[in-house]
């Protein structure tokens, strides 16, 4: 039955320079674990943050306190808060110590059943509510007194309690390791990243005339400014910005225009009092004494810079915080100098631009292909490598890879510059450039570091996107509603799920972590309307190599059959058309898949002999999926609805079914929020008790041509924030 299954950095000699640059590449190639702390915690963290919210939700609360066993609920919800406090030293000592990151994985595995268990609890209250019609907690709670069954009481008591026996395990585990509690311990330090305005004269710059000639004009514009000016330089790691930055510092007419240069490299430490002494002693040439106060502080500025016409330039600023700009440096360091005075910031964050800009922020963007090639043709036949044609055409498609990001070219040319046979750039090609080391030890701790900069929601959500194949154009609203059901965006009182996912996408945009980001037109096939804007964005490749090596959930059949694993450790698993049938042989002892998704562009498998048996497969891998939250299955399968284990289930998309009625199940996804049907064109009826669904925010109907009416009641559905059909349907509901 559908519901009653519905379940889951200029002081030292040249020497120094290069034994320090030296050292440093040493420990990327042989000790990468170091880089990987700069991530601040894991994704266990906000994992089990939202399993303890979820076990004091109200609800849960009610239905447990019901059933006698709101004493196990709220020793379950102290666990979680306990282990919470102490994963952020339980991911450090993983790095070094096998058992700890194997009590992690346990742990992970436990608190993603607690989360299962909790649902039950959850649609249990919201299944009462739908049936007495009745919404107030305590009528809830009435109703399940007099008649919970013991059978339910009985089930939900075992799984608990069986949850409960593993987490006291791992809690007593735990305190054997000695992990101090994350609430006592300082922030984690990470290593700061040290640049300096020298430019190597060896090396060719390919690309970036245009914008040295833009910034140099808009520093040289400013001369007549009697406020110190600031102008940002923005764009993702590795794209360049300090390389920019280094040429803008060098010209010829900037070191004449400008009487005092200087150059600080900021990183993570916007400490103003430190910030102002190292602007002292660059303005001196050295250091000296100087005092603690920034009263006394401000004076010495003065003192050094007096009138003098300066340019600055904060390499890789990464401060959000406008208070501590506005309210601290911004009057420091806007107050001295002479007209025509600039500030240079470069930053990865259009908010960091957009705070401490007077200037129009320069955004530097990617490479064109050609100024691509040449950066790379450079490195890669720069050691006398013939250019076979061969390697050409191979070296093309590598660099058509790197996406036009400058720090992903230059380590791949320099690689292949050591390789001079076709099948070596053959397996470099094939390859991840993650995963060679050129690519994984220079570029991927770069990106790293603006991953450590993301709340706990927004890794979540970023990791997420793993799931998708590299140059997958991803739909706005589809992703954010992948997000939602997957609990990964949580209401803060005054924004709502939606709200806040669209500030989450946003300011993915904004760090660069997604590009490309447009309003196309979608075709609907059956309908008189034929197209809907709708907005969709990619991500960059080297972006995905790092969303797939922080995240070990989203998978692909490929990627398990390659390794001989099963699907038991995937968490979110996108399907390809020629991939069905090898389903059933990854799914052996139960799935724990929370998203499924089977792309609508699968009915080319509709003039397929093998139809029926790739929709045998899936369901197959339905009925051995429990915990699924997300879930879009194959076109032309109507007879497929009957297997949905639905229980947790928030997101469902049938488009392109060729499904006449949904059946009245339907109404007993209590906890659903995103409902498509886009192009259903036989689909003529809805189940009249759709306005039980009380968590559904958005239901798609695009194309659905053969829709009569919608249900009775619509005007119940008070989350409702979606609605899309034809008007002559909504009179119809609403008459």
């Amino acid at each position: 039955m559908f519901p009653g299954s519905i379940g889951r950095e200029q002081g030292c000699s040249v020497f120094c320079q290069r034994l320090i640059a030296f050292m440093f590449l040493h420990m990327l190639q042989f000790h990468i674990p170091l880089i990987c702390k700069i991530m601040a915690e894991s994704l266990l963290l906000p994992l089990v943050r939202g399993v303890a919210r979820k076990a004091a939700d109200a609800l849960v609360e009610t239905v447990t306190r019901m059933c006698g066993l709101d004493d196990d609920r709220r020793m379950l919800e102290r666990h979680l808060l306990a282990v919470q406090c102490k994963l952020a030293n339980a991911e450090d000592r993983s790095e070094t110590n096998d058992y700890v990151k194997s009590w992690m994985k346990e742990l992970k595995s436990v608190a993603y059943e607690a989360d299962d268990v909790l649902d039950d609890f959850q649609y249990k209250a919201l299944r009462r509510q739908s049936k007495i019609g009745k919404s107030t907690t305590r009528k809830v709670l009435s109703y399940i007194t007099r008649h919970s069954p013991l059978l339910f009481r009985f089930e939900m008591s075992r799984k608990l309690k069986n949850v409960l026996k593993k987490i006291n395990k791992l809690v007593k585990e735990m305190n054997t390791f000695g992990l101090e509690s994350s609430a006592r311990r300082e922030e984690q330090q990470h290593p700061w990243r040290q640049t300096h305005s020298k430019l190597d004269d060896s090396k060719e710059i390919f690309g970036r005339d245009g914008d040295k000639k833009m910034v140099v004009k808009l520093l040289l514009d400013q001369q007549h400014q009697r406020k110190v000016q600031v102008l940002p330089i923005f764009g993702m790691g590795g794209i360049g910005k300090t390389t920019l930055a280094k040429m803008v510092y060098n010209d010829k007419e900037i070191q004449d225009h400008f009487q005092l240069k200087m150059w600080h490299c900021v990183s993570d430490n916007f400490d103003v009092i430190a910030l102002v002494k190292s602007i002292i002693e660059l303005a001196t040439n050295g250091s000296s004494a100087m005092p603690g106060s920034i009263e006394l502080l401000q004076k010495k500025l003065d003192e050094v810079i007096g009138q003098q016409r300066f340019l600055l330039v904060l390499d890789d600023v990464w401060n959000e915080d406008k208070r501590i700009w506005e309210d601290e440096l911004k009057s420091l360091l806007c107050s001295v100098g002479g007209p025509g005075s600039v500030i240079v910031v470069t930053c990865r964050n259009k908010q960091v631009a957009s705070i401490m800009s007077t200037v129009k922020p320069h955004e530097l963007v990617f490479l064109c292909e050609e100024d691509s090639w040449e950066l790379f043709l450079n490195k890669a036949f720069g050691n006398g490598i013939e250019e076979q044609a061969d390697l050409v055409t191979i070296g093309r498609r590598i660099v058509d890879k790197c996406g036009g990001l400058p720090l992903a070219l230059k380590p791949m040319g320099g690689l292949l510059s050591s390789k001079q046979k076709v099948q070596e750039w053959k397996a470099i090609e094939q390859s991840s450039i993650g995963d060679n080391v050129g690519g994984k030890y220079e570029v991927m701790p770069i990106l790293k570091l603006s991953y450590k900069h993301l709340s706990s929601e927004m890794k979540q959500c970023f990791a997420f996107c793993a799931v998708f194949p590299k140059d997958y154009e991803m739909e706005k609203d589809r992703l954010i509603q992948l997000w939602m059901a997957n609990g990964f965006i949580q209401e803060d009182g005054t924004t709502d799920l939606k709200q806040k996912g669209e500030l989450i996408f946003d300011e993915f945009v904004w760090r660069s972590f997604l590009q490309d980001k447009k309003v196309v037109l979608k075709s609907i096939v059956y309908a008189s309307v034929t197209e809907y804007e709708t907005v969709v964005c990619k991500m960059h490749d080297l972006m995905h190599d790092l969303a797939k090596e922080v995240t070990d959930e989203c998978e692909s059949i490929d990627e398990l059959t390659q390794q001989k694993a099963l699907l038991k450790a995937a968490r979110h698993m996108q399907m390809a058309e020629t991939k069905l049938e090898q389903i059933s042989m990854l799914c052996k002892g139960g799935t724990y898949l929370r998203t499924l998704l089977a792309p609508s562009d699968l009915w080319k498998v509709y003039c397929s002999n093998f139809l029926s048996r790739l929709l045998k497969d899936f369901k197959e891998l339905l009925h051995a999926s429990a915990s699924l939250r997300a879930l879009q299955y194959p076109p032309y399968s109507s007879n497929i609805c009957k297997a949905i284990n639905a229980k947790h289930l928030r997101y469902l998309d049938i488009s392109w079914s060729n499904i006449v009625r949904l059946p009245d199940s339907i109404c007993m996804l209590y906890n659903l929020q995103t409902l498509r049907l886009m192009n259903c064109s036989m689909l003529q009826q809805l189940p009249e008790d759709m306005a039980r669904l009380k968590m559904l925010i958005h239901l798609y109907l695009f194309g659905c041509v053969s829709l009569k009416c919608i249900f009775p009641n619509l005007g119940l559905l008070k989350n409702l924030h979606t609605l899309t059909t034809f008007l002559s349907v909504l009179e119809m509901a609403l008459g």
